[in-house]
């Protein structure tokens, strides 16, 4: 009787086990999501540089990283991290699976340096945003009020 429990036994484990593989690659997660929102500039006062504030949200089970954005109005585009009141230049930001990065005013930032041209409010600002795992975002960040706070999406 041993014998024949044995072969179903290892078939079912097998199976339990196969199944447990799959659920962890696909079900509860899989590959990162990303979407991006709530992007805006405010109008800069300086003629060298501005800021830039957005939301990636990663709908998927895998964390990603923005690693580096460029835009036609800017010689150089850089990552920014606020820690304890003090802002320096990263490699990267994490966007967590199932979660969010928020880019707002007092924390995490683009900073566009070298700017070609001064943007001014009511005009639109193309940003490509790239990641460590995802395809490239393109964005059209709108030019709000230099003294714009977001009541939503920050």
């Amino acid at each position: 009787m041993r014998r024949r429990l044995a072969p179903a036994a290892l078939v079912i484990a097998g199976s339990l086990a196969l199944a447990g593989c799959g659920e962890g690659d696909g079900g509860s997660g899989g590959a990162a999501e990303l979407s991006v929102g709530s992007a805006y500039m405010p109008q800069p006062v300086s003629d060298e540089m501005a800021a830039g504030f957005l939301t990636v949200t990663n709908k998927g089970g895998t964390a990603d990283a923005l690693t580096s954005v460029s835009s036609d109005i800017a010689g150089r585009v850089t990552v920014h991290e606020t820690t304890g009141g003090a802002m320096r230049e990263v490699e990267s930001l994490t966007v967590p699976a199932h979660g969010e990065l928020v880019l707002r005013t007092g924390g995490d930032h683009l900073m566009f340096e070298q700017l070609k041209r001064k943007p001014k409010e009511g005009q639109t600002v193309s940003v490509e945003l790239r990641f460590a795992h995802s395809d490239p975002v393109e964005v059209e960040m709108p030019v709000k009020a230099a003294t714009y706070t977001p009541t939503t999406g920050h």
